[in-house]
C-alpha cells in the first residue's frame, strides 16, 4: 500500500525516529501506526545493543523531592553535547520523579514506572538510546528520609531545575520550623559539595581508610628517624588533624567560616535539637574509566591510510 507523507510526519513525531526509518516501518506495517511503532522499537533496541559496550562517562546528576524524603539518580551518556539535551534532560528528571516511589536501589527504580508514561525506566532508557543514538545508563542511586525533620539538596553549576554535574542530599532531622531546617539543610548541602567531607561523624569514616592514612603518616615520620614513641605521637596529631578535615561535623562551615558545620547545627537549634542524619554526593563520572581516543589514528583508519 502506499504510505502517506502524513503517516510518516505522525509516526516521526510519535518516536522521533529518521524519516527513512518511518517509511520502512510503514511499509513493512502495512501502514499501523502502532505495528509500526513496535517495528521501530525492535530495531531500536537491536541498535542500542550494539551501543552497550561503550563507556558512558558524561550526563547528568538528576534529584526529586517529596516531603522528608529526596531522591538522587545518575544516569551517564557517552558526550556532553546529549546531556545538553532537552529530551535527556526531561529524562532524567523524569527518572528521578520515578525513584521518589522506590526505595532507592537502581534495579528497584529501573522497573519502575515513568511519570505520565506507561513504561518502565528501563524502557524509557532503551527508548532514548534508540532514538538519540547513544548509549546511556542509569548508573547509581540514593535516597534519604528524615521523620521528623527535612531532606534538603543542592545541585551545582544546573544544567536545568534539579539537574547538574554535582549533586548533594543532606538529611537534617529536628521537630523544628521545616522552612528554617530546609534553609539551613541547603547551606549544608552546598558545603557538602565544596569541602567533600567523608563522612557526618568520625566514627562513621570508613576504618580502611584511617588504616591507610595511618600507615601513610607513620612512614612520613620515620624519614625523620625519631624514637618510635615520638612517631607514634606524631601519627596520631596528623590523624587528629585528618579528622579534622574530612568529618563535617569538624570541618568549617564554609557559609561562616567562624563557626564549625556542628557550631553551626548547634546555632540552628530554635528549641528543637537539630542533627544531620546523612549526605549523600553524587560527581558525575566518578569511579568510570573514560576511553582515550587518538582522533588522528582514527581518521587515518577511516581513510584506508594506517596513519602513515
Amino acid at each position: 500500500m502506499a504510505i502517506s507523507a502524513t503517516q510518516v510526519k505522525q509516526l516521526r513525531d510519535q518516536t522521533g525516529a529518521g524519516m527513512m526509518d518511518c517509511k520502512a516501518a510503514l511499509t513493512e506495517s502495512d501502514g499501523d501506526i502502532e505495528a509500526a511503532i513496535d517495528w521501530l522499537r525492535a530495531k531500536g533496541l537491536s541498535k542500542a545493543a550494539k551501543k552497550a559496550g561503550r563507556v558512558a562517562a558524561e550526563g547528568l546528576i538528576g534529584v526529586a523531592t517529596a516531603p522528608g524524603k529526596a531522591v538522587m539518580v545518575e544516569v551517564n551518556s557517552e558526550t556532553d553535547f546529549v546531556a545538553r539535551n532537552a529530551e535527556f534532560q526531561a529524562l532524567v528528571s523524569g527518572i528521578a520523579q520515578a525513584a521518589l516511589s522506590t526505595d532507592g536501589s537502581v534495579s528497584a527504580i529501573s522497573t519502575a514506572k515513568m511519570p505520565s508514561r506507561d513504561e518502565t525506566v528501563e524502557d524509557a532508557l532503551k527508548g532514548a538510546i534508540a532514538t538519540i543514538g547513544e548509549n546511556m545508563t542509569l548508573r547509581r542511586a540514593a535516597i534519604v528520609e528524615v521523620n521528623p525533620g527535612v531532606v534538603s539538596t543542592y545541585v551545582h553549576n544546573a544544567a536545568a531545575p534539579n539537574l547538574g554535574k554535582i549533586g548533594v542530599v543532606v538529611g537534617i532531622a529536628s521537630e523544628g520550623d521545616t522552612d528554617k531546617l530546609a534553609g539551613f539543610g541547603r547551606q549544608v548541602a552546598m558545603h557538602v559539595a565544596a569541602a567533600s567531607p567523608l563522612a557526618v561523624r568520625q566514627q562513621e569514616v570508613d576504618p580502611d581508610v584511617v588504616a591507610r592514612e595511618r600507615a601513610i603518616f607513620a612512614e612520613q615520620a620515620r624519614e625523620s628517624g625519631k624514637p618510635e614513641a615520638i612517631i607514634e605521637k606524631m601519627v596520631e596529631g596528623r590523624i587528629r588533624k585528618f579528622y579534622e578535615e574530612v568529618v563535617l561535623l569538624s570541618q568549617t562551615f564554609v557559609v561562616d567560616t567562624d563557626k564549625t558545620v556542628e557550631e553551626a547545627v548547634a546555632a540552628a537549634d530554635d528549641g528543637s535539637p537539630v542533627s544531620i542524619t546523612e549526605f549523600v554526593i553524587f560527581r558525575l563520572g566518578e569511579g568510570v574509566e573514560k576511553e582515550e581516543s587518538d582522533f588522528a589514528a582514527e581518521v587515518a583508519a577511516a581513510a584506508g591510510t594506517g596513519g602513515s
